[in-house]
């Protein structure tokens, strides 16, 4: 099935800091494994977070989510100290989740289905979500007639219907294949373009994190804080060719220099 693009690409103005983290550590007893970390993610802004396996990406996002309370420092949303509070974020993880006695529709509603219940508009505007994004013609299929990449597009489209305007994106293509995780990531791109949302991503795959983002946070070991803040310098709409983009390759080398702990030469 051809996934969707958008033509339309829009021109993204620098509104301000949207998530704040202040000296923001987490242990769990004795264990530190996140150190005092500290940076700011802009409104509307794609920022890629990569590191070692074990560095502490996953215990960050469950702060910023509010699932863990950090042990020092704030989490702060346009100001506001969000610290071990949920409900302000949407939280999409590398397995989707999917209810598989629901279908596409009723799992892209889900959310409204838990809190409220599911109104007419919830089924509207859920239905207009899978038509704008490619999955039109499966709104009555239920999760095992899916393909992997279709399914992670309905887990990102349950997330969207969650209106938080900050999205947590940790690894959620990590079990796709190479060509389908390449078609999900353009697809992204088009869905972020579109909606205006600001993303903080989690991923292994450096490339990956070098062609969504416009910032790059890079994790030391365990216990984990930032080492690198890097800003990629690559025009939007992204395309292909940028792969092997001079900039693209001198970014990668400085990223994996740093996780390998190669000097330069």
């Amino acid at each position: 099935m051809r996934l969707v693009s958008l033509s339309l690409y829009i021109e993204r103005v620098d509104l301000g800091p949207v998530l704040t983290l202040s000296n923001t550590e987490k242990t769990f007893g004795a264990l530190p494994a996140v150190a005092p970390t500290s940076f700011t993610i802009n409104q509307g802004s794609f920022v890629s977070i990569v590191g070692p396996s074990g560095c502490g990406k996953s215990t960050l996002f469950n702060m910023i989510a509010g699932l863990e309370a950090p042990s020092a420092g704030t989490v702060q949303l346009h100001g506001a100290d969000i610290s071990g509070r949920t409900g302000h974020v949407g939280y999409m993880l590398q397995k989707d989740l999917l209810a598989p006695w629901r279908t596409v529709l009723g799992n892209i509603t889900m959310g409204a289905h838990l809190t409220r219940g599911v109104t007419r508009e919830d089924e509207e505007r859920g239905s207009s979500l899978a038509r704008q994004y490619g999955l039109g013609e499966f709104l009555a299929h239920y999760p095992n007639a899916l393909s992997g990449g279709m399914r992670q597009r309905v887990a990102l489209m349950r997330t969207l219907m969650t209106d938080h305007e900050l999205l947590l994106l940790d690894e959620p293509f990590g079990a796709l294949d190479a060509q389908t995780r390449f078609e999900m990531q353009r697809w992204l791109l088009d869905v972020w373009q579109s909606t205006q949302r600001t993303v903080l991503f989690v991923t292994h795959d450096v490339d990956e994190a070098i062609f969504l983002s416009d910032r790059i946070l890079v994790m030391s070991e365990r216990p984990g804080r930032v080492v690198l803040d890097l800003t990629i310098d690559l025009p939007r709409p992204r395309r292909t060719a940028m792969l092997t983009d001079t900039a693209f390759m001198g970014a990668k080398r400085e990223i994996l220099s740093l996780l390998h702990h190669e000097s330069g030469e």
